[in-house]
C-alpha cells in the first residue's frame, strides 16, 4: 500500500483477552445474554454507538460511529485483541453486528456464528444447507444479518431468507424467495422496517427479473413484491423493446436504507440484462440502474432516479444510499448522497428524487455531463462493439458495492474510488433459463500501477474533492468513520488502516495478512472501543491497550 513504511508483523502486536463471557444459564446449556432488539432501538441506533445494531450501522446508512475512545491522536495504539478464523476458505465479505457484547459473524457460503465481542469465543453456529446446483455469478458470499427481537435474519445463496434464534442458533422459519434453479440467488444483509423484513435478489447476470421484497418478520409471510422492472400493464414497461423486460436483469443485490419520517426505503438497482448488448432491449430499461424510493408499508414506489439509462456497461447502481439533512441553498434539504459506479458522485433530494449535485468523482470518457435533470449525455463512440470500445470507468466501475461513509462531524463522503478504463465488447447471446447472459464482455487496457485507486472525500453540497488518499493496487474494502475524527478501511494487499478524517493523512495501519473486501464496524464492551474488520477468510477486532 502507498505511504505504508512498515509492515507491522500481525502476531507481534497481538494481545488475546480473556475477559467475562457474556452468557447465562439456560436450560442447562450456556447461551449469550442480551436485550431484545426493539423497533424503537433500530430507529435510534445512533443513540447506543457501543452496538451496531444493522449492517450500516443506523438506518440512514451514514457507516459513522459516534464512539471517541479510539481517536486520531492516539489511533497508532491500536493493538490487535482477538482473531476468529472462517471455517470456509471463500473471501469474507460480512459486516458483523454486536448486540449488548455479542457479536454475530456471517461466513461464505451462508452461515452464521454468534461469539463473544471481547474475545471470539464461539457461542453457537448456525450452518445453512445449500444445493449443489447454485448459480453464482461472483462469489459465494454472504455480508451479513439484521436483527428484530431475538430474531437474526440472513439471506442465502440459494434464494432464500432464514429467520434464526439469536439466543440458541436454532432456526425459526425458512422461506424460498425464488428459484435458485433460474439463476436467483441472496448475498446482501437484509433491512428491518418496523415488523418486516425487507430484502433484496440477485443473479442479474442470468436474466432474472429483478424485486425487492418485505416479509412479516414474525411469520416469513410475503408482505409485498415490488418488481423493478415494470410489467406490460405499466407505461414504462414501453421503455425496453419487445419481451425483453422479462429476462432484463435489476437486481437488488446490496442492502438499502430507510427513513422513517417519511416511512420511505431506499433501495438500488443493478445494471439490465443482457449486460453488453443494449440492441436487444433497446429503451431507457428503466428502473434498472436506479435509486428506487419505496412506501415501507406497501412497496408503492414513491420516485425513482435513474443514473445511467441504457446502462451497456455493466455500471450497477447497487451501491449504498446514504441519508442526510445538510444546510443547502438558504435551507436544510433531505438528501441521499450516492458515489455511483458510472463515475459520478450524486446528491438527490430523499423526499421527491430531485437532482442536486452530479460531478465526476473517478476518471469517466463515457458522458459529456449530466443535464440539469442528472440525465447523462453521451459521447459518440462509446457504446460496446465488436471491435471493442475504450471507455472508462472500466467494468468495475468508478467504485462498486463496497460501503461508502459519511461523517455528520465534518460533513464529507468518503468513497473507495477508481480511475481506470477497459475494452468494452457486444456478441450476439441466446437466453437459456439458468445460464449466464451477457451478450458481451470487456478486458482492462492498463497495467494495474497505471491506474489509480484512492479513498476520496467528496464535499455532497458541491460534489468537490477534497482530499484523497491512494491505494495501489485497487482497494475493494468498504469504509468507515468515526465520532474519533477517523476513516478506517483496507487494501487487496492485506492492509487495514487509519486516516484523519480531515486531512485524509495516514495514522496508523497493521498487515492482516489477506485482502480486505469487507467493510469496517466499530463497538463497545464495558466502556471499551474495539474496531472489527474482515480480512480473507479471518476477523480481526482492535482495541488501545488496556
Amino acid at each position: 500500500m502507498k505511504r505504508c513504511a512498515l509492515v507491522v508483523a500481525l502476531l507481534g502486536c497481538a494481545h488475546f483477552a480473556v475477559g467475562q463471557e457474556r452468557t447465562s444459564d439456560i436450560g442447562g446449556g450456556m447461551t449469550p445474554s442480551l436485550t431484545p432488539v426493539t423497533w424503537e432501538r433500530l430507529v435510534n441506533a445512533a443513540d447506543e454507538p457501543e452496538n451496531w445494531l444493522m449492517y450500516s450501522g443506523t438506518l440512514d446508512s451514514k457507516r459513522f460511529s459516534g464512539l471517541d475512545q479510539i481517536h486520531n491522536r492516539n489511533v497508532s495504539r491500536l493493538e490487535l485483541k482477538w482473531a476468529y478464523q472462517i471455517p470456509q476458505l471463500d473471501r469474507a465479505e460480512t459486516t458483523p453486528l454486536v448486540v449488548d457484547g455479542v457479536m454475530f459473524i456471517t461466513e461464505a457460503p451462508s452461515n452464521v456464528v454468534a461469539v463473544d465481542a471481547t474475545t471470539g469465543r464461539q457461542f453457537w453456529r448456525y450452518n445453512h444447507e445449500l444445493p449443489d446446483d447454485l448459480r453464482v455469478c461472483c462469489g459465494r458470499n454472504n455480508r451479513g444479518v439484521a436483527i428484530l427481537g431475538e430474531t437474526l435474519y440472513m439471506s442465502t445463496l440459494d434464494a432464500h431468507l432464514v429467520a434464526i434464534d439469536a439466543r440458541s442458533g436454532n432456526l425459526v422459519w425458512n422461506r424460498e424467495v425464488a428459484d435458485h434453479a433460474a439463476g436467483y440467488s441472496k448475498t446482501a444483509a437484509p433491512l428491518v422496517v418496523k415488523d418486516k423484513v425487507v430484502t433484496g435478489i440477485a443473479g442479474g447476470e442470468y436474466g432474472i427479473r429483478g424485486f425487492l421484497d418485505s416479509y412479516n418478520a414474525a411469520s416469513g409471510e410475503l408482505e409485498w413484491r415490488t418488481h423493478t422492472i415494470p410489467g406490460p400493464d405499466h407505461p414504462d414497461n414501453q421503455t425496453w423493446a419487445g419481451d425483453s423486460w422479462r429476462t432484463g436483469g435489476s437486481p437488488t443485490w446490496i442492502t438499502g436504507a430507510y427513513d422513517p419520517d417519511l416511512d420511505l426505503v431506499y433501495w438500488g438497482t443493478g445494471n439490465p440484462g443482457p449486460d453488453w448488448n443494449g440492441d436487444v432491449r433497446m429503451g431507457d430499461n428503466l428502473y434498472a440502474d436506479s435509486a428506487l424510493a419505496l412506501d415501507g408499508d406497501t412497496g408503492e414506489m414513491q420516485w425513482y432516479f435513474q443514473f445511467t439509462p441504457h446502462d451497456m456497461h455493466d455500471w450497477d447502481a447497487i451501491q449504498v444510499p446514504i441519508l442526510a439533512d445538510l444546510q443547502m441553498d438558504g435551507g436544510i434539504r433531505k438528501v441521499m448522497m450516492w458515489a455511483n459506479r458510472n463515475a459520478f458522485y450524486y446528491t438527490l433530494d430523499r423526499e421527491t428524487g430531485e437532482f442536486l449535485v452530479g460531478e465526476p468523482f473517478a476518471r469517466q470518457t463515457w458522458a459529456e455531463r449530466l443535464d440539469a435533470t442528472g440525465r447523462p449525455i453521451r459521447r459518440p463512440g462509446t457504446d460496446p462493439s465488436v471491435e471493442g470500445a475504450v471507455v472508462s470507468p472500466a467494468v468495475g466501475g468508478g467504485t462498486n458495492w463496497f460501503s461508502p461513509s459519511f461523517s455528520p462531524r465534518t460533513e464529507l463522503f468518503y468513497v473507495q474510488a477508481h480511475d481506470s478504463e477497459a475494452r468494452f465488447f457486444i456478441r450476439d447471446d441466446t437466453y437459456e433459463e439458468g445460464q449466464i447472459f451477457l451478450g458481451g464482455g470487456s478486458s482492462g487496457t492498463e497495467p494495474t500501477d497505471k491506474t489509480t485507486s484512492a479513498i476520496r472525500a467528496i464535499d455532497p453540497r458541491t460534489g468537490d474533492i477534497r482530499w484523497e488518499f491512494e491505494i495501489q493496487p485497487r482497494s475493494t474494502a468498504g469504509v468507515l468513520s468515526t465520532a474519533g475524527d477517523l476513516v478506517f478501511s483496507g487494501s487487496v494487499d492485506g492492509y487495514f488502516f487509519a486516516l484523519d478524517a480531515v486531512s485524509g493523512q495516514e495514522l496508523w495501519h497493521i498487515a492482516v495478512g489477506s485482502r480486505v473486501h469487507a467493510a469496517p464496524m466499530s463497538f463497545a464492551v464495558d466502556g471499551k472501543q474495539y474496531v472489527t474488520i474482515a480480512a480473507g477468510n479471518v476477523v480481526y477486532t482492535f482495541g488501545l491497550p488496556d
